[in-house]
């Protein structure tokens, strides 16, 4: 049987064939406004490619851009009732407060604040004030608002609070869909809170988008499950990215870097995808990226859930060249991005892009070099200087070590990177260009347990540990992953002195493989 794996980027949708751990064809295509025009280009072509019959694709895994790109762009988002549960204690700082004013627009701009929530050590800060929660539905049904968001101070110490507000809500407004903060984002109050309230925006493009995808897979003729990937490089199924559409946050890096791993065989070492416009920068551990430990910025709103330490820079393949009035030349941000097979000079165009400089210095085996042939030497020289350096300082920031570690290039942009870096080997593997489908297409089923424990009536931090682990690869194998392929790769105790009972948060997570997928480096 044989696996289809597509990602739907910005400007390419990329698309490949796997059987076992062969990658037996590749296909890129535009990205469409529609979605499904876009995928059913790229997966004919990926399967007329490989020549296989359709009937025996029986996995089809998709990852996409499509939520990161709204919240960006401030489009197809909808009005949000965010309610939080935390007053007398947070009346300073109102939902929404560190919002994009443009952002916060487009969500509605509709917050409401009530008794309630919980001290740090499980005591509550007051009662949850059920009167004003009617009062609140009763403005959320004259306002025809049809998505809220519940966040209460603490909830992932205690959600039952949170809970309470959602069912009462729902007698309420039956037609309502509830975002709890407690199912997505981590302690901060203010980072989880905006976390659930970007989630609840999201909800009804996130029906439209798993809709359209599953259209396209009936239209070719697929029949099927597909899943979609999430930021942590593992899958969920339509249901729940239909619930949940901000795990897809940063999917497509992630993706890429799976693939990188995959291909390469490499399970640590510093993986940058060029594309058509930006870098994207991450650094493996175990084969996954490595997640970032701090707050994480979507497009301009700071948020806590999981995602992925990658950083981008303004290079890629379509990047402008630019000579200056003091003789300097430039690399980038501006770019052609996906109109780079018209306007570089290699392609026929007439502007200076880095695709049409590493052709010209013999680096880059694609379009015609003869058009870039009288390039001035001290551009190129200095062209080729600027963009050496903007690579080398991205790696640096990546790398936690001074041992010597592998970079990995990828992208279809990925003709810009030299053969060594530094001091660095660079690998750029086989099907390089179509690193972020295959990662999609290899991307494994994961169960996740993140919670405090209470280190008392004799139970020891290993017995809870071993709990925690039983919990998540229970959720794995509930998910469609094979028992007997499930494997740690987090698991990570924090002691909380200020909690009663001896507390300690206790985070493990475990991947493991599809049926008839292998995807192990």
């Amino acid at each position: 049987m044989y696996r289809l794996g597509i990602d739907v980027g910005g400007t390419n949708t990329d698309a490949v064939i796997m059987h076992g751990r062969a990658v037996l064809a590749g296909f890129k295509a535009s990205t469409t406004p529609d979605v499904t025009t876009g995928v059913i280009e790229a997966l004919e072509g990926a399967i007329s490619k490989a020549g296989v019959d359709r009937a025996k694709i029986d996995k089809v895994m998709i990852g996409t851009t499509h939520f990161t790109n709204a919240v960006i762009e401030r489009k197809h988002l909808n009005a949000v009732a965010a309610v939080r549960l935390g007053l007398p204690a947070t009346a300073c700082l109102p939902p929404m407060v560190d919002w994009p004013s443009d952002l916060r627009e487009a969500s509605g701009n509709t917050g409401y604040m009530v008794r309630g929530g919980y001290e740090f050590d499980g005591r509550e800060i007051a009662p949850l004030d059920t009167d004003e929660i009617d009062r609140i539905c009763d403005d959320i049904n004259t306002r025809k608002i049809q998505v809220a968001s519940v966040s209460s101070v603490f909830s992932p110490i205690n959600r039952q609070m949170e809970e309470a507000a959602r069912d009462q809500m729902l007698q309420k407004c039956p037609d309502l869909s509830v975002v709890l903060s407690s199912d997505i984002g981590r302690i901060g109050l203010l980072e989880r809170e905006s976390a659930a309230i970007m989630n609840a925006s999201l909800l009804a493009l996130s029906v439209r988008t798993v809709d359209a995808f599953s259209a396209a897979l009936i239209s070719a003729g697929l029949t099927c499950d597909f899943y979609i990937t999430q930021n942590d490089g593992t899958l969920m199924n339509a249901q729940t990215v239909k619930r949940f559409p901000v795990l897809t946050f940063a999917s497509g890096p992630t993706n890429s870097m799976r693939g990188a791993a995959f291909l390469t065989g490499e399970k640590s070492g510093i993986v940058v995808d060029i594309g058509g416009t930006t870098t994207d920068v991450g650094a493996l551990q175990q084969g996954f990226p490595r997640q970032a430990a701090t707050v994480v910025d979507i497009g301009g709103v700071r948020t806590n859930f999981r995602m992925p330490d990658v950083f981008s820079i303004g290079l890629g393949g379509g990047s402008l060249v630019k000579r200056q009035h003091d003789e300097q030349v430039t690399v980038g941000p501006q770019s052609v991005g996906y109109r780079i097979t018209s306007q570089a000079q290699v392609f026929g165009g007439d502007t200076l892009t880095a695709t049409d400089i590493v052709v010209a210095l013999g680096e880059g085996g694609i379009g015609d070099a003869s058009r870039v042939a009288n390039l001035d030497p001290q551009v190129l020289g200095k062209a080729r200087e600027a963009i050496t350096q903007m690579l080398e300082r991205a790696v640096e920031r990546s790398r936690i070590s001074p041992e010597p570690i592998p970079v990995i290039a990828v992208g279809g942009g990925s003709i810009l990177m030299p053969d060594k870096l530094a001091d660095l080997d660079v690998i750029r593997p086989e099907n390089f260009s179509v690193a972020n489908a295959v990662g999609a297409a290899i991307a494994q089923i994961s169960g996740e347990v993140d919670r405090i424990y209470a280190l008392e009536n004799g139970l020891t931090r290993e017995e809870c540990l071993e709990q925690a682990a039983a919990e998540a690869t229970q959720k794995a194998v509930a998910s469609g992953a094979i028992l007997e392929t499930i494997e740690t790769i987090e698991r990570e105790d924090v002691p909380l002195a200020y909690l009663p009972g001896n507390a300690t948060r206790i985070h493990v997570k475990v991947v493991g493989e599809m049926e008839g997928a292998d995807a192990n480096p």
